[in-house]
Formats: structure tokens, sequence, C-alpha cells
């Protein structure tokens, strides 16, 4: 099976049998075709071709994929009935997918795969778990195996966050005043 075939899933590399159905520069997103197999639509093209896309979505073929500056509210109820909900990362340095992935899961209450999509590398794989993400399509340039390790960087976090629903300093187990002998001790 060629890498470009591979995607992260949970913590684990595993086949790829989805195709992300992307615009070409100036092309309305609205009007393309979704392949045959198992496809990950824009947000548009599913808005757009929901009637004729509802047998394959129901069959588990159809999946949707939120650009940074796209709302998942727009599909809120619907989003349980997808296979697979993406987020694009179009840049590194475009954190907006972060949001996204964290109101899918805390606010609108997404519990299936949530995958990353577009330019996903091994630093940021860490930060995506936190905020709900379970599945990740590394750039095709990147080592697979190396961004992997990217899921497992650092041992423990601070903030709290989809992954941890409670901060360090709450899980941290404190003495007692008793046992410090300081009766001020924590305050």
């Amino acid at each position: 099976m060629r890498e470009d075939k591979l995607i992260i899933k949970g913590r684990e590399i595993t086949g790829n049998d989805w195709t992300v159905l992307r615009a070409a520069e100036g092309e309305d997103a609205a009007a393309l075709a979704a392949p045959a197999g198992k496809a990950i639509v824009p947000l548009a093209t599913w808005q757009a071709q929901a009637g004729a896309l509802a047998a394959r979505r129901a069959a588990g073929e159809i999946g949707v994929w939120f650009a940074p500056d796209e709302r998942p509210e727009t599909l809120k109820g619907e989003l349980d009935a997808f296979a697979v909900v993406a987020v694009d990362f179009p840049k590194f340095t475009d954190g907006r997918g972060y949001s996204i992935a964290y109101n899918l899961r805390t606010r609108l209450g997404y519990a299936g795969e949530l995958r990353a999509i577009g330019d996903v590398l091994r630093d940021q794989l860490f930060s995506m778990q936190r905020v709900g993400f379970n599945a990740y399509d590394v750039r095709g340039d990147r080592s697979i195996e190396d961004a992997l390790k990217g899921l497992s960087d650092f041992s423990e976090t601070y903030q709290a966050s989809v992954d941890q629903k409670v901060p360090l300093f709450r899980r941290a187990a404190r003495p007692a005043p008793s046992e410090t002998g300081d009766a001020g001790y924590g305050i």
C-alpha cells in the first residue's frame, strides 16, 4: 500500500479508503460531482446536492469537510449521519480548524470520526487530539511514522480540553494543611 493511502486513526497507522473532493481554482464547489466510492465532500457540495447524496450518506459512503471559514452549526442535527467529518487546514499556520473541532465535540456533540486534512504535520497532532480529532491525514511529503510519534510528545497537559476535562491544578494531589504544618498552605 502506498504511503499516501495511509492515515493515522486513533493511535495507529491504517489504510485510507476515502477520497477528499476538492474544487480546483475558480471551480464552484457546489457543482462538483462526488466520485464513486467513499468520498469526503466540501460543505458547499453537500448543501447543494444533499438530496442526491442522501442514500450514499446513509450507506456510510459520504463524509463532509469544513473549510476554516465555515461554521459546523450549519449541519446541526445532521452531523452524526456522516461516517466521517473532516476539517481542512489549508496552511500549517491557520489554527481556525482547532476551534471548529472543539465546537463539533463540545457544543454540537459530534462523536464520530473527526479527521484533520490538508497541511497536517507532526507538530500539530498532539494539540489536534486535545480538541477532539481522532484521525489525521498527514501531508504526503512527510513520514507518517514520525507524525504518529507527535501524538505522544507530551506526558501531561495543564489546560482542560476535550481529552481532559479537568485542568492540572485540580488533578494534582495536594497535601492537607496538617501535613505541611502551614494552615495557609494552598490558599
